[in-house]
């Protein structure tokens, strides 16, 4: 099994093995569907200032592919839950990507050009 590029950082929380091995499980779901992704960055974020006790655990994660880059947050009140909306969104983004990509390369256009075109002769 291929080893993939993933940075995961921490904010306000120190990051488990556990915690860690859930991020990589996720985002091998993303990696099996485009291969030409560079890098993934996750940051997991922990909101202590939070009055209700709502959204306290934010997931930020980054697709680094070729062209412009896949941005991704989800807030929730359990970690593990905000890992798991996070790369669901990615991967709807990857999956909408490939299928532009696709419609876009079945696409033809024809040519009409309204004047006529002079003979060499």
């Amino acid at each position: 099994m291929k080893q993939h590029d993933i940075i995961i950082s921490g904010l306000n929380m120190d990051l488990t093995d556990a915690i860690k091995n859930v991020v990589h499980a996720k985002a091998e779901k993303l990696f099996e569907h485009e291969d030409k992704i560079v890098r993934m960055r996750v940051e997991l974020e922990f909101d202590p200032h939070q009055s209700t006790h709502e959204n306290e655990f934010i997931a930020k994660g980054q697709l680094e592919v070729r062209g412009n880059d896949h941005i991704a947050h989800a807030e929730t009140n359990d970690l593990y839950k905000s890992i798991d909306e996070m790369v669901n969104k990615l991967d709807r983004m990857l999956r909408r990507r490939s299928r532009l990509k696709k419609v876009k390369r079945k696409d033809t256009h024809i040519i009409d050009i309204p004047a006529e075109i002079p003979k060499a002769v």
